[in-house]
């Protein structure tokens, strides 16, 4: 049994996919040819944004957000302690201090009552500017966007949503990739909505910010690519990828039911053994994962290996945890519930042909 299972999605998409590739492979322009901008405009109209910028990978789409919000040096980036590091990873990268914050046991998600005793700590100690909060929407489930956004204008900062994992998601139908100012995703194999390597996307109503992530993700380039006006970075979907995407956008929709029931077949199954995933009333998760608790985590896992079924940890230790944060100085026990949680997840496979 395979945890994602991404041979028998390409069975059953093989003749389109094989197609679409065959077709890059006529017209020969593998960077950024027709079928990226193709693509583009399709995802802007699923996610339901003016402006879907594609790039290399989903790490370098949280970086090229960075960098058209102005994130720097002395300012503070509030992001959650659970999740993957390139999250947190991003706004060191910026030069900017990551703030973490704890999580909601129920979804996972970052709490935005832990947020706002975090921002008033940084405006109290006055040494970082606080500027941005980066939201993921851990799981496939959008994080609480109606608070973070209220928290955004009352602390005046911008937001960002990692929709890398959420993609597919909605909140009362509004979809994730929407929230927010800027919005990115990764088309990592694994995610639910993934490329055969590596890809990601912006997305942003702001046509002040979608043109500066356009220069910068093809070396801050002005009216041409030998027209350099700013400091950028080379990170561009390869058409190949984008041709893959097209199929794999299409079917997407009904690969999202599918995702659902299997969760609730799950949830039926499972919710008097362990502690099952929570979707919150008007939520919809597009189930990147399916995340169970246990007290007995170890023991739960060598079971379902002993049938045959594969079982992964997301994830196992904290942002703060890292020893590549160790000197923002934080403890053991400064996120309570962020840390139980990296004790007790595990999930369970989780794709559109379960």
């Amino acid at each position: 049994m395979q945890f994602i299972d991404l041979a028998a999605q390409y069975q059953h998409l093989k003749i389109k996919i094989d197609k679409r590739i065959q077709t890059v492979l006529e017209h020969g322009q593998y960077i950024m040819g027709p079928e990226v901008q193709e693509f583009e405009q399709k995802l802007a109209e699923y996610v339901g944004v003016k402006h879907a910028i594609t790039c290399a990978n989903g790490t370098d789409a949280l970086t090229l957000s960075l960098m058209a919000l102005g994130i720097g040096k002395g300012d503070a980036v509030f992001c959650p302690t659970f999740t993957f590091f390139a999250t947190a990873e991003t706004v060191s990268f910026e030069g900017a201090t990551p703030i973490f914050v704890d999580s909601n046991p129920d979804t996972f998600n970052i709490c935005p009552d832990d947020l706002e005793k975090r921002i008033v700590d940084v405006l109290a100690e006055g040494s970082l500017q606080p500027k941005a909060i980066i939201a993921v929407d851990l799981f496939g489930l959008p994080a609480n966007y109606p608070a973070l956004e209220a928290l955004a204008e009352k602390y005046n900062l911008k937001l960002i949503e990692d929709a890398a994992q959420g993609f597919g998601g909605h909140i009362n139908g509004q979809k994730a990739g929407s929230f927010g100012d800027i919005a990115t995703t990764s088309f990592f194999p694994a995610k639910p909505l993934g490329c055969y390597g590596d890809g990601g996307a912006i997305f942003t109503d702001c046509d002040e910010y979608a043109e500066l992530i356009k220069s910068y993700r093809v070396h801050g380039k002005g009216k041409d690519k030998y027209d350099n006006v700013r400091i950028g970075m080379n990170s561009r979907l390869d058409t190949i990828q984008a041709a893959i995407l097209l199929e794999k956008l299409a079917e997407f929709p009904v690969e999202l039911e599918n995702r659902n029931d299997a969760a609730n077949r799950y949830t039926l199954q499972l919710k008097n053994t362990f502690k099952t995933p929570v979707v919150p009333d008007g939520y919809g998760s597009s189930w990147a994962q399916y995340t169970l608790q246990s007290d007995e985590r170890v023991r739960a896992m060598a079971d379902y290996k002993a049938q045959g079924i594969p079982t992964v940890i997301y994830y196992g230790r904290c942002m703060h945890e890292q020893t590549a944060f160790v000197d923002l100085g934080y403890q053991a026990g400064d996120f309570p519930i962020a840390e139980k949680l990296a004790r007790s997840v595990f999930s369970l496979p989780m794709h559109g042909y379960l």
